[in-house]
């Protein structure tokens, strides 16, 4: 999966892709390196990230979505968004799935909405909102706080009928970065509810403030942590750099 950021304030591309022409020239980058599928997100997720309004999110993706729809109608597209309206608007416009940070606790209407829409879910951990996750991160067991969490949403989701749900652990959305590296490596425990488990730990603080890095500089320890997860029964990478990820898969698999 690759990122595909229209954002000004992500905190690895902000600001590089706001024009519908810059974005399109990415995504063509990210098909020629062989991507499997674009993630869009129009809402910075980053800690601290400030409130925008759901018109200004939509103004974003619309545009982008309805043209890489018409120039690249086999490839597959998903909508990084907390809200139900931007999820219905984007898939109707031509994406496949939601990705949804908060795993559906930012906007009641959400799961209902993608049992509408019958297309794939994922369901990330995260506790609060971006502007404050970083303060929610008391837990008594990371990894059991998560399945805990997941074991209640994917009830509700499958009360509703949905049917295709993929799990994020949410690296970097209200928890340290000693809580992120548990994570990793116990990502596996999660394999318990037999559903498909992303990794999105791509350029994050959680590799370059370890390292003492910038974000510029964490492709190698992206790779390193990727291994890790894919070694641990990790199914889908959401990455910045396509290419790399691509390579470390065809040497594991």
């Amino acid at each position: 999966m690759g990122i595909l950021n229209l954002t000004p304030d992500s905190f690895f591309d902000g600001g590089q892709h706001n024009t519908v022409e810059l974005a399109i020239r990415k995504a063509a980058e990210l098909i020629e390196s062989g991507v499997d599928i674009i993630d869009i997100g129009a809402y910075s997720s980053r800690p601290g990230a400030p409130l925008i309004s759901v018109k200004q999110e939509a103004d974003r993706a619309l545009p982008l979505i309805n043209a890489l729809s018409k120039r690249y109608p086999s490839t597959l597209l998903s909508i990084d968004t907390f809200r139900s309206q931007i999820a219905q608007a984007s898939v109707e416009a031509g994406v496949h799935m939601i990705n949804d940070i908060s795993g559906g606790t930012l906007d009641k209407n959400m799961f209902s909405t993608v049992a509408k829409l019958q297309v794939p879910y994922i369901l990330m951990h995260m506790r609060g909102k971006p502007e404050n996750m970083q303060e929610l991160t008391n837990y008594e067991d990371i990894v059991l706080d998560v399945a805990t969490f997941f074991g209640q949403k994917i009830a509700e989701l499958r009360a509703l009928g949905v049917r295709d749900i993929i799990l994020d652990p949410g690296y970097g959305f209200a928890k340290t970065i000693e809580q992120n590296y548990e994570l990793v490596h116990r990502v596996d425990e999660l394999q318990y509810f037999d559903l498909p488990i992303l990794g999105g730990i791509s350029r994050k603080s959680m590799i370059y403030k370890k390292l003492n890095i910038t974000p510029e500089e964490a492709l190698i320890g992206t790779t390193a942590l990727n291994t890790l997860l894919l070694s641990k029964g990790v199914q889908l990478l959401r990455v910045h750099d396509v290419k790399e990820a691509k390579q470390l898969v065809d040497l594991l698999f």
